[in-house]
């Protein structure tokens, strides 16, 4: 009975404030709602067979573009390409082997959703739902030449530059405002 307790308040907890740390002990600032470990990974956007695939897509929304090998966010205006270098590829160089052939026979979950603050219906496979917090990017100075054999979609915030960083299976392409 005192671990159920103990796991209920524990999601009450996680729920009520909207706070969660992947990979370390606490989130460092109080506007996130999510925070990742500062190392040498990024995060990988979903892959996806189109941008015209994605049903009920809402702005801000980014994914990576099978179609073109390109990391996309949607704006209102429609998707914006945040790979201008090159055409990606999803080829692992040092395996060799195609990740899409890989994902191909993996069974999709449609329903598999995680949502952090208050739970809308919101389409997606990671929704932050805050009104007042955002997602605090892993952290990675110098990405291009720190991060070994990234993976097709990874973004990160390069601290050294000072910029976002997406990879789109063939070049890293920096993004500062």
């Amino acid at each position: 009975m005192k671990n159920i307790f103990v796991i209920i308040l524990s999601l009450f907890c996680e729920v009520a404030f909207s706070q969660i740390a992947i990979g370390k002990t606490s989130v460092s600032s109080p506007s996130a709602s999510l925070d990742f470990e500062i190392a040498n990974r990024g995060m990988i956007l979903p892959w996806v067979t189109s941008t015209g695939a994605v049903a009920g897509v809402v702005n801000g929304t980014m994914v990576y573009d099978l179609i073109d090998k390109k990391v996309k966010v949607k704006y209102v205006s429609g998707w914006k390409d945040l790979s201008v270098d090159t055409s990606g590829t999803t080829v692992d160089p040092v395996t060799n082997v195609d990740g899409v052939t890989i994902q191909n026979t993996a069974t999709e979950n449609t329903a598999a959703k995680t949502s952090i603050g208050t739970p809308t219906s919101t389409p997606g496979i990671l929704v932050l739902e805050d009104s007042n917090k955002a997602m605090i990017l892993p952290k990675v100075a110098s990405p291009h030449l720190t991060i070994i054999n990234p993976a097709p979609g990874m973004i990160v915030y390069d601290t050294f530059n000072k910029q976002l960083a997406v990879f789109n299976g063939s070049v890293w392409t920096f993004w500062k405002q």
